[in-house]
């Protein structure tokens, strides 16, 4: 089964063509690519080029794996919406995965990770998990704190490690507080296609309603959402879209 896993809930766009043979996972091909293009720019082309250089054909596709977030509402966007053309077009399966689960895959086995990605200046999305070979143990839910709150929860787990986007721009504030540079993992920066793939559990058949159905997974309202300056829309409340 060739599976295409693409991930755009950072400024980073991973994407990767992986063969599925039993519970084996074999990369074909990978491509990780950021600023300054924009993703709208950059992620058209990308997917084109990689089923090219691998011959493969979109119809030959046994399913599309996508990254849900947490992470930026625009990049978010951009990389469901693209899933979801190209999976109507083509009738493909198409299944979501925790970007933040995807970042634990590829973190140190044995010990607590608290991946983590930036939510907006001073706020850090976050899950808890621990990878045991090629499985990654949920142990709480994934949320949204403050980085000071992050910082005393980092405080409180000492041999757990911190790793994701969230460290580009808040390590600094998390120092501040008292959080051991030591905590720190340097890699992943981003979470990987090719770790999606091997998370990934596709339905049974192919349903259109399920595809369109399928919304990023939202821990917060956007900012638009938050201002009290402009009413809500009509139809349902922002707070319907977000998951638990």
């Amino acid at each position: 089964m060739l599976i295409l896993a693409l991930d755009t809930s950072t400024l980073m766009v991973s994407l990767a063509l992986v063969e599925r043979l039993g519970e084996e996972h074999r990369l074909i091909d990978q491509v990780d690519e950021g600023p300054p293009k924009r993703q709208s720019e950059l992620l058209p082309a990308l997917i084109g080029e990689l089923l090219t250089r691998s011959g493969v054909e979109l119809e030959a596709l046994g399913g599309i794996a996508v990254g849900m977030g947490p992470g930026s509402f625009t990049g978010l966007r951009i990389g469901l919406s693209s899933v979801k053309a190209l999976a109507y077009a083509k009738s493909l399966k198409v299944a979501g995965v925790s970007s933040l689960r995807a970042m634990a895959l590829d973190g140190p086995e044995g010990v607590v990770q608290l991946p983590c990605a930036l939510a907006r200046r001073g706020e850090l999305y976050f899950g808890q998990y621990r990878r045991l070979g090629d499985q990654v143990e949920t142990l709480a839910g994934e949320d949204v704190e403050t980085t000071a709150e992050f910082g005393a929860r980092l405080k409180r787990l000492p041999s757990a490690r911190a790793l994701g986007p969230g460290l580009d721009s808040e390590s600094a504030a998390l120092l501040a507080v008292g959080v051991e540079s030591a905590q720190f993992m340097t890699a992943p920066r981003h979470p990987s296609a090719f770790a999606l793939a091997r998370l990934v559990t596709f339905p049974e058949v192919f349903e259109v309603q399920a595809l369109f159905a399928l919304e990023p997974h939202y821990l917060r309202a956007s900012e638009p959402e938050r201002n009290p300056k402009f009413p809500p829309l009509p139809g349902p409340a922002p707070a319907a879209r977000l998951k638990d």
